[in-house]
């Protein structure tokens, strides 16, 4: 079926699923509790692991970016003190 809608034209494919009985029945009953049809409770539910799925394939480490941001203090401390050692001078090494 195609829909004519201000953005373009939409289509719509029917299709048959096999899902469990007792998953069919949650989210059947979740689509009526939001007034909404079981095929846009369907759509949405897809769409979301679509976007979940996208997510995930992301560089993997992007997802751990800022967790140690708690440690950013202790790293510039360590740093400093790193620094100040260095540059003293070791009167032994200069023999």
């Amino acid at each position: 079926m195609t829909y004519s809608h201000k953005y373009g034209s939409i289509t719509f494919v029917k299709t048959t699923l096999e899902i469990p009985d007792a998953i069919f029945r949650r989210a059947k009953s979740r689509a009526a509790e939001r007034g909404i049809a079981l095929r846009e409770y369907v759509t949405e539910a897809v769409k979301d692991k679509l976007a979940s799925d996208a997510k995930s394939s992301e560089k993997p480490w992007v997802r751990h970016m800022g967790k140690l941001k708690h440690l950013r203090k202790e790293t510039a401390r360590i740093s400093r003190l790193i620094e100040e050692d260095s540059e003293k001078i070791d009167s032994e090494m200069w023999r």
